[in-house]
C-alpha cells in the first residue's frame, strides 16, 4: 500500500497555508518556542490516533480509547499511594491498558460483537469507573521523571539546551515511524490492509483475521496506557475528567488524515499530517483568543468536509473512466 498520495499532498498544503495565515496574524507563532510548545497541544492525542487508525483501516474502532486512558491514569494513582515506585507506577498503567484493550479485542472477537456498541459500553464503564473512583479529588505528587517525561524537552535531557523538542513529541514521531513501517513496510500491514477490505476474501486466504483484531486492540490500549503515562507527568495529576472527549479528537485525526471510515485505505503519513494539522489549528486559534465552542464547531466542520471531499473525488475519477 502506498504511504503517500493525492490526499496526503493536499494535507501539507493546507498545513503550509495553516503555518502562513497564524504567521503573519499572530505574532510570535514562528519562533522556535512557539512551535515547540505548540506539540503540547497534541502529542497524546496523536498517539491515540495512530491506534485508532490502525482499528479503521482493519475494519473496526475503538471510542474506550481516551477512557481507557483515565483508567489507566486511575491505576498510576492507586499504584502512587501504595507508595511504589515510577517503574511500578508506569508498570500500571500499561497493565491496565493492555486488559482494558484486551477486553475490548474479546468481546468484539469471540462474541462477534460489533465494535462500536462494544466500546461505547467500554467507553462509559472505563469513563465510570474513574469517576466514581476519584469523585472530585485527585491524586498528585508524582515522581520527578514523569513531570521531566511529560513537559520537558530533549535537549535538557542531552545537555543540550539548543534541541527544543518536547520529549513527549520525540515519543511521538517514534511511534509513528514504528507504526508506519508495520503498516506499509511488513506483511502484517498488508493483511491488516485486506482484513479491511475484506474480511470473508481474508479468512478465505488464510489470515486469521480475529487474532488481529484482538492485538489491535491490545496495541490500543498500550497507546492509550502511554498516553496516560505523559498526559498525567505533564498536567501532575490523575483527575477523573482526565482526555474527557479525546476520543472524537483522535478520530477526528485519522478521518481527516485520508483513513476511509470503511477500512481497508488509509496511511500513517496522511495521519500525522493531520495530527500535525489539527494541532496548529487549535493552538493558532487558542492564541487568537478563540473560544472553545468555535473549536469544535470548526473541527466538527473539518470531519464532514474530509468524509465528503474524497467520495466526491472518487465519484468524479469514476465517472471519468
Amino acid at each position: 500500500m502506498k504511504a503517500w498520495g493525492s490526499w496526503e499532498t493536499v494535507l501539507l498544503g493546507l498545513l503550509v497555508l495553516l503555518l502562513l495565515v497564524f504567521g503573519f496574524t499572530q505574532t510570535g507563532f514562528f519562533s522556535v518556542d512557539t512551535l515547540a510548545d505548540s506539540t503540547f497541544n497534541f502529542s497524546e492525542k496523536g498517539l491515540l490516533a495512530l491506534a485508532i487508525a490502525l482499528l479503521i483501516v482493519c475494519g473496526e474502532i475503538d471510542l474506550s480509547i481516551a477512557a481507557t486512558l483515565a483508567l489507566c491514569s486511575l491505576a498510576m494513582g492507586f499504584t502512587l499511594k501504595a507508595g511504589l515506585g515510577p517503574w511500578a507506577i508506569a508498570a500500571a498503567a500499561l497493565l491496565t491498558g493492555v486488559v482494558a484493550g484486551a477486553v475490548n479485542g474479546i468481546l468484539v472477537t469471540r462474541y462477534q460483537l460489533p465494535s462500536i456498541v462494544v466500546t461505547i459500553g467500554t467507553l462509559s464503564l472505563y469513563r465510570g469507573l474513574a469517576l466514581v473512583a476519584l469523585g472530585d479529588q485527585s491524586v498528585s505528587g508524582y515522581p520527578d521523571v514523569f513531570s521531566t517525561l511529560g513537559n520537558a524537552y530533549l535537549g535538557e535531557v542531552l545537555g543540550a539546551k539548543w534541541l527544543v523538542i518536547p520529549i513527549e513529541f520525540v515519543v511521538l514521531c517514534a511511534m509513528a515511524l514504528l507504526v508506519g513501517l508495520v503498516l506499509h513496510r511488513t506483511i502484517i500491514g498488508r493483511r491488516i490492509y485486506a482484513i479491511g477490505a475484506n474480511p470473508v476474501a481474508a479468512r478465505f486466504s488464510g489470515i486469521e483475521a480475529d487474532r488481529y483484531r484482538l492485538l489491535l486492540f491490545v496495541f490500543s490500549g498500550l497507546m492509550a496506557a502511554l498516553a496516560a503515562i505523559l498526559l498525567t507527568g505533564r498536567i501532575g495529576s490523575t483527575r477523573p475528567n482526565i482526555a474527557i472527549g479525546w476520543e472524537l479528537d483522535a478520530i477526528t485525526m485519522v478521518i481527516l488524515g485520508g483513513v476511509a471510515i470503511e477500512g481497508g485505505r488509509g496511511s500513517v503519513v496522511g495521519t500525522m499530517l493531520s495530527v500535525l494539522l489539527l494541532g496548529l489549528l487549535t493552538f493558532g486559534m487558542g492564541m487568537a483568543n478563540v473560544t472553545g465552542i468555535v473549536m469544535s464547531m470548526v473541527i466538527g466542520a473539518l470531519l464532514i468536509v474530509s468524509m465528503v471531499l474524497p467520495r466526491l473525488r472518487r465519484r468524479r475519477l469514476a465517472a471519468r473512466h
